[in-house]
């Protein structure tokens, strides 16, 4: 773990542009999560689709998991906090994700693939983030890679912040990912009692932060458990201030580079154009999506 001293400088922090509740549902083949980032958000949080958070002890809430299902145009990010989850798909990919894992997957111009859990009992607990492709790679070659705990950057600050870098770069440490076209910054931070963290943020950059352990606090606004803060875009502003609480906290905090390009969306496909999207759902339909396993 890399310890540093200096806190990022941030003159001008972001406010709080308003707080999301997520929205119960199911997907796959019943697994219950909460849907935080959803569609009518997606101009907003450019170039972030979607964000699900799952946790629950109850097998029957995950056991049924993922099965075959296609994704084109966009990349899925999934991060284990705790629990097992088996990937394969038809580009002939297969991974384990465990506690602490990160699964980053370029669906690009498509694939169909699965999601699996692999124990019967016990917590099961992580999210999913989609984040989209500009227009010039959604027909490009489909990319994967697991990312055990021991391979995503870790460190502390000197008030005590503990940091997993999954993507970007916080504190002069690289993350695990790089993207050129949307400079996702994808952090996972955990705050002891009465403790600050601050993260500088390009002003052009849509971000938001999403609490899932304890309470946070940014500018006036508190921020509880199981909310997504949208952070407020102003030109003037280089980054945001987080401060804990009486209790320790943990959130994530996700950030990039609008596209500024026409979402079209059905389901699992994301392109720019209904055109395109029609086309998606017939290569799917006559199998020239991606080849099913045997």
């Amino acid at each position: 773990m890399t310890h540093v001293r200096d806190p990022e400088m941030v003159v001008r922090p972001r406010s709080v542009e308003r707080l999301v509740v997520g929205q119960a549902t199911s997907d796959g083949a019943g697994v219950k999560l909460t849907r935080v980032l959803t569609q009518p958000l997606q101009r907003r949080l450019d170039p972030f689709l979607m964000l699900d958070a799952f946790r629950s002890d109850d097998p029957g809430d995950y056991l049924a998991g993922f099965p075959d299902h296609p994704h084109r145009g966009f990349e899925t990010v999934t991060y284990m906090i705790a629990g097992r989850m088996r990937h394969r798909d038809s580009a002939g990919h297969e991974g384990l994700l465990e506690n602490g894992g990160v699964q980053w997957m370029s669906a690009a111009r498509g694939l169909i693939h699965s999601e699996m859990p692999e124990q019967e009992d016990g917590l099961m607990e992580g999210f999913q983030l989609w984040v989209n492709l500009p227009a010039r790679d959604k027909m490009g070659e489909p990319w994967y890679r697991d990312f055990a705990a021991r391979e995503i950057p870790v460190f502390t600050t000197a008030s005590g912040a503990t940091v997993r870098v999954i993507a970007g770069e916080s504190h002069g440490v690289a993350g695990a990912v790089t993207r050129e076209a949307t400079e996702p910054l994808y952090l996972d931070v955990e705050l002891p009692p009465g403790a600050r963290f601050t993260q500088s943020l390009p002003a052009g950059h849509n971000a938001f932060a999403y609490v899932y352990r304890g309470e946070i606090r940014i500018g006036e606004t508190a921020v509880p458990r199981q909310r997504m803060a949208i952070l407020a875009g102003a030109p003037e502003a280089d980054g945001v201030v987080v401060e804990a609480g009486g209790e320790p906290a943990r959130f994530l905090l996700i950030a990039g580079r609008p596209l500024g390009e026409p979402i079209a969306q059905y389901g699992p496909f994301v392109m720019n154009t209904q055109e395109e999207i029609y086309a998606a759902v017939n290569d799917f339909r006559e199998g020239r999506l991606g080849a099913t396993r045997p």
